[in-house]
């Protein structure tokens, strides 16, 4: 069975919506994904070049995005709640993506987007995460004092460095051997790639 990558950040709308649709669309296609938390930041950080549009966006930027969201949302019937704060920080939440198995990592990762996206919640306090975490059954404690472990903070910033030997630059990005898909808008082509590639 071939396999599509999923890099994700929970600070990203798009990386929600495909977070939302990729399971059921990957099953379908009898393809397997392997959902891999990151963080976009610090890869545009190192890009002078290419300034951070969730950071510095233009008011038409911002417009634009927040619009296009919406109605990406209404085509998907997905509920959406603006965040007050956006782009909220998603470090925590990557942290806590990668500490968990991997086979827990879409129902875990898909409740911290919908606190941030649905309930507008304020991701990066660990005491609104420790309560998303309790509702979806798992042991709170536990699973953030892992997530805060130097050895797991490390492996993260070691993923960063994986994406970018991969040349990701974007979130989400899609991964299948060595092609490369960017955004949720290139889902569906990720997956009909997996089945048959045609280059």
């Amino acid at each position: 069975m071939q396999t599509i990558e999923f890099w994700y950040d929970f600070a990203s709308p798009y990386s929600w919506m495909a977070a939302e649709r990729i399971e059921a669309l990957a099953g379908a296609a009898g393809v397997a994904v392997q959902w891999r938390p990151f963080l976009i930041g610090p890869i545009l950080r190192r890009r002078p070049d290419n300034p951070s549009p969730l950071q510095n966006p233009t008011p038409a930027q911002r417009t634009y995005r927040r619009r296009d969201v919406e109605r990406l949302c209404a085509r998907y019937d997905l509920p959406l709640r603006w965040p007050t704060s956006y782009p909220r920080n998603g470090l925590l939440g990557a942290r806590l993506a990668r500490a968990v198995a991997p086979e827990q990592r879409p129902t875990l990762s898909r409740a911290l987007f919908r606190a941030n996206f649905v309930e507008d919640r304020e991701i990066s306090d660990a005491t609104v995460i420790a309560d998303v975490l309790a509702a979806r059954g798992f042991d709170a404690e536990a699973l953030l004092a892992a997530a805060l472990a130097d050895d797991n903070k490390r492996g993260l910033m070691a993923d960063v460095d994986e994406a970018m030997a991969y040349g990701i630059f974007g979130a989400p990005s899609l991964r299948v051997g060595d092609e490369l898909f960017w955004g949720n808008d290139r889902l569906e082509l990720a997956i009909a790639w997996a089945q048959q590639p045609w280059l």
